[in-house]
């Protein structure tokens, strides 16, 4: 009887992130990338915060969150735990993503003005006849777990303007389309991916953001692998 030779065990590579980079990125190539080069990923949707924090605490191989590295550090900064050295990480922008608002199928507004968002997410209006739709009451959604898409949001939207707090508060992105999906005259921010037949995206002004990879120190061998796996071949399973 001849040798049976067990299959190498995978590679594993545990990533702390946000919800663009999880839905857009690493839930789209992860099948490919275990079938590919034999490396899995355990992906902890975290949001960039916590993520960051586990990868100071080596619970991680990488961070991942979508906005750019200055503004991630002045958002740990804002949350209190101060980056002493940020040049003992090193970054890659992996990808970009575009930050979509997601309304309940009660609501089908075809578009949607900077300035609308701003009086919706503020609680200025709170009917959506204000703004071309229906007889509803504006319910707004937001979530306690991306970070990163809020401050984003805040910044190129919201500017000096503050959230409601009538808000339902919602935690991860998946949570946060369920949320809108559920509750009649519901809107909330969500990933350009998640946009399909359950919920209604109507045009807004392009919010645009890098997806940005952090490791502490140099990147180990199987990191270095995917992240030229999203720039090669991974490519044509990521949304753009």
């Amino acid at each position: 009887m001849g040798l049976v030779i067990a299959p190498a065990r995978a590679s594993e590579v545990t990533i702390g992130t946000g919800a663009a980079a999880a839905e857009n990125i690493f839930k789209k190539i992860e099948f490919s990338l275990n079938r590919t080069l034999n490396i899995k990923l355990n992906i902890i949707d975290s949001g960039p915060v916590q993520a960051l924090k586990d990868l100071d605490a080596g619970k991680l191989h990488c961070a991942v969150g979508g906005l750019a590295f200055a503004d991630w550090m002045e958002m740990m900064k804002k949350d209190g735990y101060v980056v002493a050295d940020p040049s003992v990480y090193r970054n890659w922008v992996i990808g970009q993503d575009r930050i979509k608002v997601l309304t309940n199928l009660d609501v089908p507004v075809k578009s949607l003005s900077k300035e609308q968002l701003v009086a919706i997410f503020s609680g200025a209006i709170t009917n959506w006849s204000q703004v071309g739709g229906p007889d509803k009451p504006i319910v707004v959604v937001v979530g306690n777990r991306i970070p990163g898409t809020m401050s984003v949001f805040q910044k190129q939207i919201m500017g000096n303007a503050a959230f409601t707090k009538e808000a339902m508060v919602g935690t991860t992105a998946e949570d946060i389309k369920s949320r809108v999906i559920r509750n009649a005259g519901a809107i909330g921010l969500g990933t350009v991916s998640q946009v399909d037949y359950l919920v209604n995206g109507p045009e807004i002004p392009e919010i645009a953001r890098p997806i940005t990879l952090i490791t502490k120190g140099a990147p180990t061998e199987d990191v270095e692998k995917m992240i030229n796996y999203i720039n090669t071949a991974g490519q044509r399973f990521i949304i753009k």
